[in-house]
């Protein structure tokens, strides 16, 4: 199983990003931009495991790969979304952006995917926030690789990226859904139900 998901884990990471696990720097800001501030990963593994309702061990075995992925991230979205597919899917969320430097604001997210794929949940959805440095730029659409990205503790991780901006949502819910598909998020301000 663990072979299973590490194999998984470096197709779904070969799709969203080659240049992933080769470089260290990527999803931090260049040397040439102005500093920012960012979350430790101790911050984070408190916050995780209170949204999740999970250990300090569960919540730090996942942000780990990630931290060892992307690094710091500069903020995160917590929310909750649904989901459901039978071939193609679609998939609704809400929650709030709050960024390190104290920024926090409403943020939906609606998006098609089309794999192999069949089943539906309901999930709590904490996605950390690499390389924004004007909360504006979150609002777009941010292509992707589900499936069983990583598999630990009970919660999902995969990567998403677009305009030098990664996102990492950590999902963990209930329902049964199984398979791997592509798709993208579009995310906005407002609520929209076309998911398109």
């Amino acid at each position: 199983m663990r072979a299973l998901t590490t194999l998984a884990a470096s197709f779904a990471l070969g799709l969203a990003g080659p240049a992933l696990a080769q470089d260290p720097e990527y999803g931090q800001p260049s040397e040439y931009s102005e500093p920012v501030e960012t979350y430790s990963q101790d911050e984070l593994v408190d916050a995780v495991s209170d949204f999740f309702g999970v250990t300090a061990e569960a919540a730090a075995s996942v942000l780990e790969r990630v931290f060892s992925d992307l690094g710091r991230p500069v903020g995160y979205v917590a929310g909750e979304e649904v989901a459901g597919a039978i071939g193609v899917g679609l998939r609704y969320g809400e929650g709030y952006l709050t960024m390190k430097n104290g920024t926090r604001e409403k943020v939906y997210w609606r998006g098609p995917s089309i794999g192999f794929d069949t089943g539906g949940n309901a999930s709590r959805v904490f996605v950390l926030v690499y390389n924004l440095d004007d909360p504006d730029r979150l609002f777009q659409r941010y292509p992707g690789v589900e499936g069983s990205a990583y598999l630990v503790a009970g919660m999902g991780v995969n990567y998403q990226r677009a305009d030098d901006i990664t996102l990492a949502p950590i999902r963990s819910g209930v329902g049964l859904r199984a398979g791997a598909n592509v798709g993208y998020l579009a995310y906005t301000r407002e609520r929209a139900w076309m998911p398109f």
